[in-house]
């Protein structure tokens, strides 16, 4: 079994995903009927929304599996959010990364897999609209097309949410979710008698550098600056 390797922007991806505030919450049928529509269309017992946490895979939707969530050192879609195309497993128990994995050793005994990777609206790749079967089986393009179509319904569903509160570029807290974060954590301060501090930090050179390299350059330095600070975050930080 091959682990799945850590995206470049894991940082970034991590705190994507959280901001969505979508982990450990209740079923939507805004994703399930995503997730039904999947297993109809692939006629695959199992289809799942999975959003890939840090240590975990956790399913939003779930068609076909009791489980709710699976380590994420044996997940599929952990290698899935590594690319920018669909992951295509047509024999698990011929392919060196899953062969000796317990998930097609034991239960659920996948030997297909098919995951579209799922971006937020700043790239970050958080997760996988999944079919699943329990026999080898080929698929062709046209399918993979679908599955990327059903996979985009699903982005247009996490961007609904995430843009209201969250910077499309950096995936850090906007102003209107600055505010809402802030008002309830300074509360708490105020009833701890804890010290709060606010450090305001200006990328100065930004139009310069959109000026004489792009719009691309100028979000790039953004991102890495992004990068930077929430290696330095506490837990108690926004």
């Amino acid at each position: 079994m091959i682990k799945p390797a850590t995206p470049v922007d894991e940082l970034l991806r991590l705190e994507t995903l959280r901001n969505l505030k979508i982990l450990d919450t209740d079923p939507e049928e805004r994703f399930d009927r995503v997730t039904r529509l999947a297993r109809r269309i692939f006629n695959s017992p199992i289809a799942l929304v999975s959003l890939v946490d840090s240590d975990r895979q956790w399913f939003k939707s779930c068609q076909g599996l009791d489980a709710t969530e699976t380590p994420r050192d044996i997940s599929f879609c952990g290698h899935a959010i590594l690319n920018d195309e669909p992951l295509l497993v047509s024999d698990a128990q011929v392919d060196e990364r899953f062969s000796d994995n317990p998930l097609v050793t034991a239960d659920p005994n996948i030997r297909f897999y098919a995951g579209y990777p799922l971006s937020a609206p700043n790239g970050s790749k958080v997760g996988t609209l999944c079919v699943i079967d329990r026999e080898p089986r080929e698929v062709e393009q046209d399918d993979m097309r679908l599955l990327e179509e059903l996979g985009k319904m699903v982005e247009e569903e996490l961007a609904v949410a995430e843009l209201m509160h969250i910077d499309p570029v950096t995936g850090l807290s906007n102003g209107v979710g600055f505010a809402q974060i802030a008002e309830y954590l300074l509360a708490i301060c105020d009833r701890t008698d804890s010290p709060a501090s606010l450090l305001l930090c200006r990328l100065s050179s930004l139009n310069v550098i959109r000026g004489f390299m792009g719009q691309d350059e100028a979000d790039r330095a953004a991102i890495e600056l992004t990068q930077m600070l929430m290696a330095n975050f506490r837990d108690s930080d926004i």
